[in-house]
């Protein structure tokens, strides 16, 4: 072989073996910067949630919301608000004290679920009266 062609030929590996050693990295994943955004105006979010969801919205008692706190679920971390009341269903009578939690991405909810006691249970969550919820009504029957 020719020294020139064998010149080539290392550089060539030499420069292979750099792209190969730049693409096996640890695969480490860039973090999604806008997945954890404070979500603004989540109240109001979660009414228009749960007035689309609840078969009776009139009458709520005993309504509580804490703020959004960044809570690992999974194996990710992301702004959750749990929040509590106690609703009429499908019968209107009260189906008794109910707590949710509502996940956000991108300060957006993304869904709300029956809460686990470890996420909203009394020692892990800071609860705060919700006025705003217990005077939601339907617009037929509200003044």
């Amino acid at each position: 072989m020719a020294p020139r062609n064998l010149a080539a030929m290392t550089l060539l590996a030499v420069m292979l073996g750099v792209m190969l050693a730049a693409c096996s990295g640890k695969g480490e994943k860039k973090p999604d910067e806008r997945a954890n955004v404070v979500p603004a105006d989540y109240k109001p979010k979660i009414i228009n949630l749960l007035r689309d969801r609840l078969p009776d919205h009139t009458g709520i008692r005993d309504a509580y919301i804490t703020e959004p706190v960044i809570k690992l679920t999974g194996n990710v971390s992301r702004y959750v608000v749990c929040v509590r009341y106690n609703a009429k269903g499908f019968d209107k009578k009260y189906a008794g004290s109910t707590d949710k939690v509502v996940y956000f991405y991108a300060g957006e909810i993304t869904q709300m679920v029956d809460a686990p006691p470890e996420l909203c249970g009394n020692n892990a969550a800071v609860y705060q009266p919700w006025p705003e919820l217990q005077k939601l009504c339907v617009e037929a029957v509200c003044p």
